[in-house]
């Protein structure tokens, strides 16, 4: 009887949690104007609209270059360009095109690697509204100490105020945060085991010279 009173508890909470992870990815568009960075980082997905997103950050001068992570290898720069709708000149000089990412994960890596090479301290982190928490788990867990920004760019195929009434995007919304809830394990257990830095021992007060 135990068990299931517990098991009823944890699946309230994780429901719980899901609807409030809904209400935080609608409450997440429109994206609020983003401060100037170092540069701004695009996540591919299966709309367009985000690497759209990302150009106008670039062109607008919110950040010096831009990184397309996860570009399918089949692309062509040509390609990127044609969907970014990138001005020539700009998209010459300025986007990096990154094919080595799979997934979001990897995203974070290629994301991290280029940041440190470039020597960036802040960037614009763009990708889908109910995508957006789990990557920025990821890419500060692969770039600690760098400010990072979101700027999530709504999903034309999620109602984020009734995903819950249609099942393929209830389906989407559960399984995102279900991967948002491991990372978050992940990290929170990686947290617990993290070394603290040693504490640094004050130097022994030198012996004062009595008074005569």
């Amino acid at each position: 009887m135990r068990a299931l009173a517990l098991l009823v508890i944890v699946a309230l909470i994780w429901a719980v949690g899901l609807l409030a992870f809904g209400a935080r990815v609608e409450r997440s568009t429109p994206a609020a104007e983003p401060p100037v960075a170092d540069a701004v980082v695009a996540l591919t997905g299966a709309s367009t609209l985000r690497l759209e997103a990302a150009v106008k950050l670039l062109e607008n001068g919110k950040g010096r270059r831009l990184l397309v992570s996860g570009v399918n290898r089949m692309a062509t720069r040509g390609d990127i360009k044609s969907v970014t709708k990138a001005q020539k000149p700009i998209y010459d000089c300025c986007v990096d095109l990154d094919y080595t990412a799979a997934d979001t994960a990897g995203n974070a890596e290629q994301i991290a690697d280029w940041a440190k090479s470039k020597g960036y301290d802040s960037l614009i982190v763009v990708t889908a509204d109910y995508h957006m928490p789990r990557a920025m788990l990821e890419v500060r867990a692969a770039l600690p100490g760098v400010k990072l920004t979101p700027y999530p760019v709504a999903t034309e195929t999620l109602d984020a105020s009734r995903w819950w009434a249609d099942g393929t995007q209830a389906r989407r919304m559960t399984i995102e945060y279900c991967k948002y809830l491991a990372i978050l394990t992940r990290e929170s257990v990686k947290g617990l085991f993290k070394p603290r830095p040693a504490a640094t021992k004050s130097a022994p007060a030198k012996p004062q010279a009595a008074k005569s």
